[in-house]
């Protein structure tokens, strides 16, 4: 039996993704049943679109928003302050409006755009159509598929608030660029880091400022892979394609640990360039890390570091169960997009 509720959730399901296959999904993952089928969702959109509406009853009003909900908004943008107002609404079953005026007026919150997403190449929307095809349909036969990766990558956080890395946006009632002076040679540290569903590996420091492959590569054998087999025995671990992770030593070396198990460039599994908008640690981690390591202005590198591991040290299970679930979404997306950029409003 379907509520008048989650009705109500699908139409605006198929409204944000204009796909039927991408609303069954996610009604799946949000309700934990089966989805309704496609005729269903298409008649209640109908009924939507005529006089009235899918709740078959009149409206009430606009209620207040309850204490007890603006806990509910301050919670969620707490465990991933780069979640969109438009999945806030979605994942909390509040209204868009709602979200917005309760971070603006009630938290006290703003939104700031860290960097541009990474322009995609002609032959790129293919891929990440594939990729996301690929996956999906592992998904499909079996439904712990995803929760055997470890997804990992690599960002440079600056003493001065640059963060090398993709676009994210932070909510915090502190703008992070207040404290940023942005010097091209200001001292730096190169962070690795690696998350499952339910585990988190790292933050591994390089020593160097500049990682190579044999740098990588000493990481991976000594800290990385032994962690990840202990966590997963049959751990399927992604990479980006840095030329670091590109090195014949690194790629060898993955066959023989990850037989048919790796992902990235060059790799069993291809991984589509320019996609960290599907990689969690792009869309999640590092947004996270930084609205807690630039605060205030970090005096040192031994500071820098310290801060680090504490905002890594405060990611929850119940955030990597979330973002778990936030991937298996993007995907749709892309699938649904043809490949194209998941969009972050």
């Amino acid at each position: 039996m379907v509520t008048e509720q989650e009705k109500a959730m699908c139409v605006l399901w198929f409204f944000e993704t204009k796909s039927v296959i991408t609303t069954q999904r996610r009604f799946r993952t949000t309700y934990k049943k089966d989805p309704p089928s496609d005729n269903s969702i298409r008649r209640w959109l109908t009924q939507f679109q005529e006089p009235g509406s899918v709740l078959h009853r009149k409206g009430a009003g606009r209620p207040s928003t309850s204490q007890e909900n603006v806990d509910r908004i301050q919670e969620t943008f707490t465990r991933n302050p780069r979640k969109s107002t438009r999945q806030a609404a979605l994942q909390l079953h509040m209204p868009h409006t709602t979200i917005w005026n309760v971070l603006h007026n009630r938290l006290h919150l703003n939104a700031y755009k860290v960097q541009n997403v990474q322009a995609l190449h002609p032959n790129d929307k293919p891929r990440r159509f594939e990729f996301a095809e690929q996956i999906l349909t592992r998904i499909e036969d079996d439904e712990n598929y995803l929760r055997k990766w470890f997804f990992s990558d690599e960002s440079t956080f600056h003493m001065s608030g640059k963060v090398n890395k993709h676009n994210c946006r932070i909510w915090g009632s502190e703008n992070p660029h207040d404290y940023r002076e942005l010097e091209r040679d200001s001292p730096m540290v190169n962070v690795w880091r690696a998350l499952s569903h339910t585990e988190v590996i790292g933050p591994f420091f390089f020593a160097e400022t500049t990682i190579n492959s044999v740098a990588y590569l000493d990481m991976l054998e000594k800290y990385a892979v032994p962690q990840m087999q202990q966590h997963q025995p049959d751990v399927i671990f992604q990479q980006d394609g840095a030329p670091p992770h590109w090195g014949m030593i690194v790629r060898d070396f993955l066959d023989e640990n990850f037989p048919d198990r790796w992902c990235g460039r060059g790799g069993p599994i291809p991984w589509p360039p320019r996609s960290p908008d599907i990689t969690p640690l792009d869309f999640f981690l590092w947004g996270f890390v930084k609205n807690i390591v630039y605060k205030t202005p970090v005096p040192s590198l031994d500071e820098l570091k310290r801060r680090i591991v504490t905002a890594i040290q405060n990611v929850t299970p119940q955030m990597l169960e979330y973002t778990w679930r936030e991937i298996e979404f993007r995907l749709d997306v892309l699938r649904a997009t043809n490949g194209s950029h998941v969009q972050i409003h």
